[in-house]
């Protein structure tokens, strides 16, 4: 083969490469974020409002601290975002990824030790209980109704029936009334 072959041969070579790669890139891009983007879960957390949005809006809410590798709020997230359609202009479902760095300071302030854990507000934005770990269909659906109708939560699913708890609950409520929470913020 002459000089000018072997030279044109490499720049098709290298034009293909350049195209494979860059399929190669789409076809991951597409596995990674198309196939998932269906799950309960990322649904859930796409479509979140922001903790203080929710917390002054008027309505109940429900913060759920969770993380994409935990199987118990994998299992949750179905139910949940059936309790989102079921009750959107009334119940705020909120998901907070334990995992990622912009909840730190409310992973703080809420004391977040397990998860998924449900922090549980009226709506006037006072916490009224916390739950941690899996609930059922029928636990999530106890706690719905007794936010929506302003009565007391179901005592099995509380920690807020001790003192410690109750602690828990008034430094949480002070904070919360004091303005002070935010993603950014470290109130």
């Amino acid at each position: 083969m002459e000089t000018s072959q072997l030279i044109e041969l490499g720049k098709v070579q290298k034009i293909f490469l350049v195209i494979t790669s860059v399929l190669l890139a789409l076809i991951l891009l597409f596995f990674r974020t198309g196939l998932s983007s269906d799950k309960p879960l990322d649904i859930l957390a796409r479509n979140s409002l922001s903790p203080e949005l929710a917390l002054k809006n008027g309505h109940p809410t429900i913060i759920e601290f969770y993380a994409d590798w935990c199987e118990a709020c994998q299992e949750m997230a179905p139910t949940m975002l059936t309790l989102k359609k079921e009750y959107q202009n009334e119940l705020d479902i909120v998901l907070l990824n334990v995992d990622n760095d912009q909840w730190l300071d409310l992973i703080e302030k809420y004391d977040v030790n397990g998860i998924p854990q449900l922090n549980l507000f009226d709506q006037y934005g006072d916490m009224n209980g916390i739950s941690i770990g899996l609930k059922n269909i029928e636990q999530i659906n106890q706690i719905a109704s007794s936010l929506l109708d302003n009565k007391p939560l179901p005592e099995v699913l509380l920690i807020n029936k001790n003192n410690e708890g109750k602690e828990l609950l008034s430094r949480i409520s002070k904070d919360i009334s004091t303005n002070s929470i935010g993603p950014k913020s470290h109130g």
